[in-house]
């Protein structure tokens, strides 16, 4: 074989070879992007990891706004009679306790995000005295709070029975055991409160009547106010009403104004033992729901009277309650003749409030029935509230008392006078 053939022969194993050494290399490539190159796309968990030029995924939607669902309870008069004074005290500790008066009211009011009462006495310290100067022991207001109330409301015609000292001192006292207060105020404090609940700002705004000046000067039950104590009490005349509402409206708009998203008014207005609200009554009940208020409660006939729903101009509906009657007193059949000023109610409100457009959606109102029992026990007298409901019959105060009778009679005539559609009758 010549040099050429040679060479020419060595050309064709040395291609031959290397065809064989591209394609296994290319095999050896692709088999190796077969395993290696899903990991490089893929999470390590084999969850997709997004290339840079996918889109972003969508957010979320908010979700929708839901109506805030509030129950606003309110109850009438808390007095103190001489004898209720006797009754509470304890001579072996030399202390006073009234947690036993109110013992059936937690369940509807710890169903509450806000419960009011009227304060019908002083804590002005000292001596402790009935009427018709009400001055009672601090744990009156300790009781109100354990039974899970929330404000209470000072403007009524007893609350300068001891004086300016004793009005400020009953302030700070109330507030002490934890309750807010409205009505009247300390020196520089503003004439409505503001309470939080469940993120909603409420105003609680609270009037009282005066009674006919003496000599030229205003009073308050008949009595002469000092100068200096007119400034720190919310009042109105019967004489000059239009003129003293206007403070009402203002105490409103100034809530409002501090961020109130809705006001409640508490009056202390009317006859006493009248079972019907008078003109005056109606009259500053539609004033006041103009004004921009949102409920009215009422307190001082000392029994009760009736509930109305009214409209105000843009629609929207006001409850009112003209007379919640006495929650606790010793004013009964035995002492006045007069078996109506034993009967009370819980007033209960239920809206449906939406932040966003400042609306109440819906409202309702309802009343629990209430009475007040007294009978002896071991030489002494006990006072409860008992509450009207499915209850009564295993009541235990009224087991001992034998006073399921007087309690029905208390129903039959609260229905008369509320109607029926408007009674709670269970816890």
């Amino acid at each position: 074989m010549d040099e050429l053939a040679i060479v020419q022969m060595k050309d064709t194993i040395f291609n031959h070879w290397k065809k064989i050494i591209i394609i296994a290399a290319a095999s050896i490539i692709a088999v190796g992007l077969y395993f290696i190159l899903p990991p490089l796309l893929h999470g390590q968990d084999g969850g997709q990891i997004p290339l840079p030029s996918s889109p972003a995924e969508p957010a979320p939607a908010d979700e929708p706004e839901e109506a805030i669902s509030l129950r606003i309870s309110a109850v009438g008069d808390v007095m103190a009679h001489k004898s209720q004074l006797t009754a509470q005290y304890d001579s072996s500790t030399g202390t006073y306790n009234f947690d036993n008066n109110f013992q059936y009211l937690i369940p509807y009011i710890n169903q509450a995000d806000l419960a009011l009462f009227n304060l019908e006495t002083t804590f002005a310290g000292g001596t402790y005295t009935g009427y018709p100067a009400f001055n009672a022991p601090e744990s009156l207001a300790s009781a109100m709070k354990n039974a899970g109330f929330d404000v209470a409301l000072t403007s009524n015609n007893h609350i300068m029975d001891k004086g300016l000292a004793g009005m400020k001192r009953t302030l700070e006292m109330t507030r002490k055991a934890g309750l807010n207060t409205a009505g009247t105020r300390l020196d520089g404090e503003k004439n409505y409160t503001i309470v939080e609940v469940k993120g909603v700002k409420i105003g609680v705004v609270a009037y009282s009547y005066e009674t006919p000046k003496v000599g030229g000067v205003p009073t308050i039950n008949g009595s002469h106010i000092a100068a200096e104590a007119w400034p720190l009490l919310n009042t109105f005349s019967y004489w000059n009403l239009d003129q003293d509402l206007l403070k009402v409206k203002q105490s409103i708009q100034d809530a409002r104004a501090d961020g109130a998203e809705l006001v409640i008014c508490y009056y202390h207005w009317g006859e006493e033992y009248q079972r019907s609200p008078n003109d005056y009554q109606q009259n500053i009940a539609r004033q006041t729901a103009g004004f921009g208020a949102d409920i009215i409660f009422a307190s001082h006939p000392h029994v009760l009277q009736g509930m109305e729903l009214l409209t105000d101009a843009s629609g929207k509906k006001v409850p009112v309650y003209y007379s919640m009657g006495n929650l606790i007193s010793n004013q009964r059949l035995e002492t006045l003749d007069n078996r109506y000023t034993e009967q009370g109610m819980i007033a209960e409100v239920d809206l449906q409030y939406m932040k966003s457009t400042k609306q109440i959606l819906t409202i309702d109102m309802k009343a629990v029935p209430t009475w007040v029992d007294k009978y002896k026990k071991n030489g002494k007298d006990v006072y409860a509230v008992i509450p009207l409901d499915s209850t009564m019959s295993t009541n235990q105060t009224l087991a001992e008392s034998g006073h399921l009778s007087r309690a029905q009679q208390a129903l039959t005539d609260i229905k008369t006078l509320l109607g029926e559609e408007y009674i709670r009758s269970a816890p």
